[in-house]
């Protein structure tokens, strides 16, 4: 009966602090959405970066020598567009990194394996080699623990 009398007497409060609660909840319920939004659009964004990167490969036919696991630096060394190419996917994997460490994108299944295989190839490798003094620490990390995946 006290408890009754209580909100008879203090209605408006009662009644305000359930509307401030309600707020908080839908505010928090708003973020998440915004946030899962946020990162699926970066997702897409990543995803054509990625396409592009990949389509100037696939039109330029003198970066074939790219991928060709029998590639032989020694006989004949990275030539400058190969170098050019191999920076462009490094830049691009730093940029993924960073989005994925700061929960910015969808984690991507898969993606250890697919940096283990491109810097396995000898002209990423020997690209790598050059330019991950340029990088940054936790990025150079995270690459190298790749390449010793298996």
């Amino acid at each position: 009966m006290e408890g009754l009398h209580w909100i008879a007497a203090n209605w408006v409060t009662a009644l305000n602090a359930v509307g401030v609660i309600g707020g908080l909840f839908f505010t928090a319920s708003s973020f998440r959405s915004d946030a899962k939004t946020r990162r699926v659009a970066n997702l897409l964004t990543i995803t054509r970066n990625h396409r592009d990167i990949w389509a100037d490969f696939y039109r330029r036919p003198e970066l074939a020598r790219v991928l060709d696991s029998a590639a032989d630096v020694g006989k004949r060394p990275v030539a400058r567009e190969e170098e050019i190419f191999v920076n462009l996917v490094i830049l691009h994997l730093s940029s993924v990194f960073h989005a994925l460490k700061d929960e910015l994108v969808i984690n991507q299944e898969g993606l250890r394996r697919d940096v283990w295989w491109f810097f396995s190839l000898p002209i990423p490798q020997s690209v790598w080699e050059r330019a991950k003094v340029l990088q940054n620490d936790a990025f150079v990390a995270f690459v190298e623990k790749c390449r010793n995946w298996k």
